[in-house]
């Protein structure tokens, strides 16, 4: 027993001391024949059939007559917990009339502790029945009951067990029947109920025995559990699992419905049992007299066969918690108010109470026993957070005797209240790396680590090399349990670039992905594919970020990439197996067809950033056979709608790629959903990238000639359209680019756009360009005349100039002057004269021409002037005749009907003659013999003036001569209106070539007359 069992002392014992002199005199008279507890309160019987309770100040508060035998014993009591009602079993003699004994069986009383009895002041007794035991005198040896008193089983010494079923409580009636006989007596009897099945339990020194008394089962013959008894007071219930307590001398069993279970070996003699807890309390005999125990006699003498060992044991832990000798008979053992008591038979009462937890757990680290601490304290219930202090001590008690495998299983244990500083300091020995990791590991399995753990075990495993246990450390599934970026950037420094890009993408940090593939493995193509694996919104920050990088590296590819996503088209690409059935297969189909299938499955499982399936060179395609990763996943594209950022954006990502900058460009202008602003900014950039061009090869016209086209056909009109339409480019853009890349016929396009020729042709003289000067005079001199005054003040400007031109360009330019007269005779002579260039042989047939044609216009207007002199005299002389002399009128016919005149007729100034029924006039009817005169001939009239005489026009006109008439009228009336709009005068005076010419017609027009004269 010393061997696997450990004594302590868990356990602190007190007498009790009673409260009054009644009180010790009863528990000292030795007259307790029975004792029970619950409800708070101690109930012990006497062998003249009184009850006595007693309260927790140990006075007895209640004092009731339970038996009306006579010397009747008050044997077994129960009290129900909870309630108030209390179970006595009396056993006694009763006397007979003729005063002879007669045996009577035990009577069986159930009371009303809160209902007294108004006269007599004692409890209520509910029910009384007669135990039935056929009539034999033998006592009761074991008692037990269920909760709700509907069925209580009895034992007796002759091996007879009763059971009593009914409502003792309500007293309706009661039923006993003899459930099992034998030779035996009845040592014990226990009730195990549970749901609808009560099963009662036997014990006889020579056996253990089940039978059922309520349920499945019910009236069975009993079964015998085991072929081995115990002695009375061996047989407990354990309250808390149910299971029936028996104890031998050897050992402690344990009985459930199933049958015995596994027995705590416990050798010695025992007379009383009683389950406490998780303890299980034993009184042992003395050691009879005559057995070797010399020891115990030399020391006790004559009294060690009357000493008792009470002994308190943790079966689960096998640790006696406590161990007593009692120098009386041990009588009860009961556990009320807490704690546990027992009572001798000399009246003394000692109380047991269990120390605390920390108490007892600090007597097991004394004795570094940490084991069994953790195992106390799990049956206590603590908390896992103390219980980590534990596992704590228990490593570091193991760690200072350089176990330090199984310290770290205990400081693992503890980790989750433990400071993982304090643990990682004891390990950071390259001897106990391997723990160490252990220990970092599980830290971020319980997602304690921080970036500092997560660092520290990433350097573990790198020192190691250790590629295995790192890869499974970032690739475990579940929640993260690290740092992320921690390890990642530790992968990084560490070389371990692969896994680095695994964790990146596996949680989603693309740009990541994307750094370590550029800046650490130089993996350019894979970079690039993963960008285009990307939706738009996470592709653009990525694409934009290393967008240099990647089109040093990969132009054709990171260009088409630029030119999807800026014009709309970008499709993420997305890599779907395919089955593996319709790909060939080569040898050993079997295997292939198997291999093929597990790699195939793995890809659907796996994310595979690295594996690009599609990268096979012109050799070994031509030579080499499908793969199985060939065969296993093909790239789709996928739609999705984005709107692509303006194209200006991405200029500088092309700095010092002019080739790839204008193949983006190109393909942008062909995008129809351009705003203006963003073709401008294209037009803009691609001309300037033109003229870049250009300018590499210096010596290379053909080549600058290529590129100069190209960006003149920008910046050229659309002729061809509908309406001209102008490029979207601003003119000051193209004339600074021009001007920087030497480009003139970009500077001479915009300003002939602009309307600006005469700064073209200033810009060929400034540079002393004659030809390109005598081109542009060419081209657009008929739009703008003013260039042939400045044409012949350039050509005449010096003399290699002229050589330049010659002299017939300098007559054609004179010739247009004369021709369109640009210049007077004068400013070309001024002009000329400037300088020593031009000589009069060079103007004398300018001069001769323009002298010769200003004298035929003199002899011209001279003649004029003469003809318009003649008929102004012959008209004031007709005006003379007709107002002084007689008109003679010899027309014999009408001029209207052509017959002969006859009277009356009417005769005009004019010379014209008509029938006066052949007139239609407006006014009164004219007299025959009227001569009228017309004003066509009669210019001053003959009708009546403004005081009130008679006007031609009033009496009628000729009709023949009216038309003309009207005509002059209408001519002179807008004349005459005209003269007054000064307005048009001046803006015709301004319009006009010559001016003087100009005033002239005006004057005729009376322009210049005063009103109202005329």
């Amino acid at each position: 027993m010393a061997l696997t069992w450990r004594s302590f002392d868990f356990f602190d014992a007190t007498p009790i001391k009673l409260a009054d002199d009644d009180t010790r005199t009863f528990f000292e008279s030795n007259d307790i024949s029975s004792v029970c507890s619950g409800s708070e309160s101690l109930f012990l019987g006497s062998y003249d059939g009184t009850v006595r309770i007693v309260g927790p100040s140990w006075k007895v508060l209640r004092t009731f007559v339970a038996s009306e035998q006579q010397h009747g014993a008050i044997t077994h009591m129960l009290q129900v917990e909870g309630t108030s009602l209390l179970v006595t079993l009396a056993e006694g003699d009763m006397v007979g009339g003729d005063g002879a004994a007669t045996a009577a069986g035990p009577v069986l009383k159930v009371w009303a502790l809160d209902k007294l009895n108004k006269k007599t002041g004692i409890p209520t007794c509910l029910s009384t029945v007669v135990v039935n035991n056929g009539k034999k005198p033998f006592p009761v040896s074991a008692f037990t009951a269920t909760q709700d008193l509907t069925q209580v089983a009895v034992g007796f010494a002759n091996g007879a067990v009763t059971v009593i079923r009914g409502d003792l409580i309500h007293d309706l009636g009661t039923k006993q029947r003899i459930i099992y006989e034998s030779d035996e007596p009845i040592t014990g009897v226990e009730l195990h109920v549970e749901a609808t099945l009560t099963t009662l339990f036997v014990a006889t020194t020579a056996r253990i025995l089940k039978v059922v008394i309520s349920g499945k089962g019910h009236g069975q013959p009993p079964k015998t559990v085991e072929d081995e008894g115990c002695g009375v007071g061996c047989m407990a219930v354990d309250k808390k699992t149910g299971e029936i307590v028996v104890a031998r001398e050897d050992a402690i069993y344990y009985y459930t419905l199933d049958g015995r279970g596994p027995p705590t070996a416990f050798e010695t003699p025992k007379k009383l049992v009683a389950v406490y807890g998780d303890y299980v309390a034993l009184v042992s005999p003395p050691t009879p007299a005559g057995e070797t125990d010399t020891m115990r006699r030399r020391f006790w003498g004559t009294t060690a066969d009357s000493i008792y060992t009470l002994t308190l044991i943790h079966p689960d832990l096998r640790i006696i918690a406590h161990s007593e000798t009692v120098l009386a008979d041990v009588k009860h053992i009961f556990a009320l108010w807490g704690d546990l008591y027992m009572l001798t038979q000399d009246g003394k009462v000692v109380r047991y109470h269990e120390k605390t937890l920390q108490q007892r757990l600090d007597m097991l680290y004394q004795r570094n026993l940490y084991t069994l601490a953790v195992d106390l304290a799990q049956k206590c219930g603590m908390d896992a957070q103390h219980q980590n202090v534990i596992y704590r001590k228990y490593g570091d008690y193991l760690y200072q005797k350089g176990n330090y495998d199984e310290a770290m299983t205990q400081y693992i244990k503890a980790i989750d209240s433990t400071e993982p500083s304090q643990v990682i300091r004891k390990f950071l020995d390259t001897q106990r790396i391997h723990n160490l990791i252990e220990y970092l590991e599980e830290l971020h399995e319980h997602h304690k680590a921080t970036s500092d753990h997560t660092t520290l075990l990433l350097n573990c495993y790198a020192k190691l090399k250790d590629i295995d246990k790192l890869e499974k450390f970032i690739k475990s599934e579940g929640d993260l349990k690290f740092d992320l970026d921690t390890a990642i950037s530790m992968c990084r420094q560490g070389g371990y670039y692969e896994q680095a890009a695994y964790l990146a993408k596996k949680h989603g940090e693309n740009d990541l992905v994307v750094d370590i593939l550029i800046e650490d493995s130089k993996a350019y193509h894979d970079a690039l594919d993963f960008i285009w694996h990307l939706e738009p919104e996470t592709a653009h920050p990525c694409l934009m970020k290393y967008a240099r990088v990647l089109i040093e590296q990969c132009p054709e590819e990171a260009t088409q990439l630029f030119i999807d996503y800026y014009t709309g088209k970008y499709r993420p690409r997305v890599d779907v197996p395919v089955t593996i059935d319709s790909a060939p297969v080569v040898t050993n189909g079997g295997f292939v067809t198997g291999a093929a299938n597990a790699v195939q499955n793995l890809s659907n499982l796996l994310p595979l950033p690295y594996m690009n399936t599609t990268v096979v060179t012109s050799s070994q395609q031509a030579t080499a056979k499908p793969t199985v990763g060939d065969l296993s996943i093909k790239t789709e594209t996928v739609a999705i709608q984005y709107t692509p950022p303006r194209p200006r954006t991405a200029f500088s990502s092309f700095i010092d790629h002019s080739d790839e900058f204008i193949i983006f460009l190109e393909a942008c202008l062909k995008d129809d959903g351009l705003s203006q602003e963003d073709k401008t900014d294209i037009y803009t950039t691609l001309f300037e990238m033109y003229l870049h061009k250009s300018n590499e090869k210096k010596n290379d016209d053909q080549h600058r000639e290529q590129w100069e086209a190209k960006a003149k056909s920008l910046i050229e009109s659309d002729k061809t359209a509908a309406a001209t339409t102008k490029p979207p480019i601003e003119n000051s853009n193209v004339l600074l680019l021009s001007h920087l890349s030497d480009f003139r016929d970009g500077t001479t396009l915009v300003k002939e756009q602009s309307g600006l020729l005469f700064d073209i042709f200033r810009s060929y003289t400034s540079a002393k360009d004659t030809r390109g000067a005598i081109k542009a005079l060419r081209k657009y001199g008929p739009e703008e005349p003013q260039l042939y005054p400045a044409a012949l003040s350039y050509l005449t400007s010096s003399q290699k100039i002229l050589e330049e031109a010659g002299p017939e360009e300098l007559a054609s330019v004179l010739e247009k002057i004369d021709k369109d007269g640009l210049m007077a005779p004068l400013q070309v002579v001024q002009t000329l004269s400037k300088n020593s260039v031009a000589n009069m042989g060079m103007i004398k047939p300018y001069l001769s021409k323009r002298i010769e044609r200003e004298r035929k216009d003199i002899a011209e207007n001279k003649k004029f002037v003469t003809q318009f002199r003649s008929e102004t005299e012959q008209r004031r002389a007709e005006i003379a005749d007709l107002g002084t002399k007689p008109a003679v009128f010899q027309a014999t016919r009408c001029q209207q009907c052509s017959l002969p005149l006859d009277l009356p007729a009417v005769h005009f100034l004019c010379k014209h003659s008509f029938h006066q029924r052949c007139l239609r006039v407006t006014g009164a009817p004219i007299p025959s013999g009227t001569i009228r005169s017309s004003n066509s001939n009669n210019l001053f009239g003959l009708g009546e003036n403004d005081a009130g005489e008679a006007d031609a026009d009033s009496l009628g006109e000729c009709p023949i001569c009216a038309r003309d008439n009207a005509t002059i009228r209408a001519l002179k009336k807008s004349q005459e209106e005209a003269a007054e709009r000064h307005e048009l005068f001046k803006d015709d005076l301004e319009r006009s070539e010559d001016r003087f010419k100009t005033v002239a017609e005006w004057f005729g027009r009376g322009v210049m007359g005063a009103p109202g004269i005329e």
